[in-house]
């Protein structure tokens, strides 16, 4: 009795396979062929991540700062001393790290810190060093700077030292940084600003390939023109090739943070940070 169920069910499968058309089963390995042509690999996720830099919030408060960096969800801040002095007790430090960790958002790195005396290294290390941060961004005075390695070796926290452009006369340019830095320890490195540095005339996809053993950290933004006069415009508004840049960043295997450093409409930056983040991310996803 089983064997006949068993036959009868075998023959009304093979029964239905005959009853289908020969074109609907061409038209089926079509669509699949078709399928499987469309379908694109995983893009591999970038070794860089994407932040905020402090600066950027210069003139909202804490609070406000958080609730931007929430809505365009971005997780990592090079945080200001606007928020945090230099000269905070420890007890500060921890109460307002907590505030952004709360939130979600992790403070990566401070800056800029200037450095004129050596009383202002020793500050800038300890502050860093009672944060729990590994790297600080400064721009110490280009006599200090065998005493800024000096405390490289002490604390083991490493300096990126940002580019101005031609604002200012004290590293206006990577290359300026990297003469100064060369035969230093190799934790004294370069955060580059590439706005500032198309403002000066250069290029900072050559600027990252050329320097990338010690490029630590990137504030991105773009610029109106390649001159003094250039200002902060929307990310893709400006005469920086954005998508070439990112192109360097994962041919030379860039790690770090880029942080988003938004100098216009400071009181209230929230649409032309969403557009600079949102035209960054359309360009990482290509």
């Amino acid at each position: 009795m089983n064997s006949r169920r068993s036959f009868i069910r075998l023959a009304g499968v093979g029964a239905l396979a005959a009853s289908i058309s020969p074109v609907y089963l061409s038209g089926q390995k079509n669509r699949q062929k078709e399928q499987k042509q469309i379908t694109k690999p995983v893009k591999a996720p970038d070794p860089f991540g994407l932040g905020m830099a402090g600066y950027t919030f210069v003139r909202v408060p804490l609070e406000k700062a958080i609730e931007i960096m929430k809505k365009v969800n971005v997780n990592y801040l090079s945080l200001k001393d606007v928020y945090l002095p230099l000269n905070s007790t420890q007890e500060t430090i921890t109460s307002v790290l907590g505030k952004f960790a709360d939130a979600g958002i992790t403070v990566y790195t401070f800056g800029v810190i200037y450095m004129r005396s050596e009383k202002d290294v020793d500050q800038a290390f300890e502050y860093t060093r009672m944060a729990g941060k590994k790297m600080m961004v400064g721009a110490p005075n280009y006599e200090l700077l065998p005493y800024v390695e000096k405390k490289v070796k002490e604390y083991d926290i490493r300096v990126a030292i940002h580019n101005h452009g031609p604002d200012n006369p004290l590293y206006p340019n990577a290359t300026d940084i990297w003469n100064h830095i060369k035969d230093l320890d190799a934790r004294i490195g370069i955060c580059l600003d590439i706005g500032h540095t198309v403002r000066n005339g250069e290029d900072p996809s050559l600027d990252a390939e050329r320097y990338s053993k010690r490029l630590f950290d990137i504030h991105i933004k773009d610029v109106s023109e390649a001159s003094r006069a250039g200002r902060t415009v929307e990310m893709g508004r400006g005469v920086i090739d954005i998508p070439r840049f990112v192109n360097t960043l994962r041919k030379i295997k860039y790690n770090g943070m880029c942080s988003l450093e938004f100098e216009k409409d400071m009181n209230d930056p929230l649409a032309g940070i969403a557009e600079s983040i949102g035209y960054w991310r359309g360009v990482l996803a290509v």
